[in-house]
């Protein structure tokens, strides 16, 4: 097993729509990487923007879940799990593109010239060239136990400045009052 391959297994792509720019160069280098060339379409990552509000940027990327949807679409057994990663074995896929459906996510793309679909590979034994090529950072490859970190600790520190919380017990609106740390004063003896 190569040192890339053993480095990234327990790792998953993360995203950070907060940093992407939506310059698309993600969906370039991972086109560049897998088939040579400067297409977007053949890149195993999207991003889509909504826009005119709010607008997001949110780069879809395979999950490598788990349980894995699309390889229980796969009627012969093309897709499997090779440590943390889901691979499509592109000689026993019969192109029927039934793992491209069953994507919960969306992160399977079908391209008119191509007989196989487009899944992310994590780069195989490089690394993966959509975090090595993304300029603001918005692409992360990171341990599995850290995945969710960053909105627990966005979570805890949106309580962080909240004075006041509504909430309704018994169909009646009550409000807690957060003490407003740092500006009680001490009472001296």
């Amino acid at each position: 097993m190569s040192e890339m391959v053993e480095e990234r297994m327990g790792k998953k792509l993360a995203v950070i729509p907060e940093l992407c720019s939506g310059c698309h160069i993600c969906e370039l280098a991972c086109a560049a990487e897998h088939f040579g060339v400067n297409n977007p379409k053949k890149g195993a990552i999207r991003v889509v923007i909504t826009y005119p509000h709010p607008v997001v940027r949110m780069p879809i990327v395979c999950s490598q879940c788990g349980v894995p949807m699309c390889a229980e679409a796969c009627p012969v057994g093309a897709l499997t799990r090779e440590g943390t990663v889901v691979e499509l074995d592109k000689n026993a896929c019969i192109s029927c593109m039934k793992c491209v459906e069953a994507c919960p996510f969306g992160a399977m793309y079908a391209h008119d010239d191509l007989q196989h679909p487009i899944k992310c590979d994590l780069c195989g034994d490089r690394p993966p060239q959509c975090v090595e090529n993304c300029p603001k950072g918005a692409l992360r490859l990171i341990p599995e136990q850290a995945l969710g970190e960053s909105r627990r600790m966005n979570n805890v520190l949106s309580y962080a400045h909240m004075r006041e919380i509504e909430f309704m017990e018994k169909g009646e609106k009550k409000i807690i009052h957060y003490a407003e740390i740092g500006k009680e004063e001490l009472q001296g003896d």
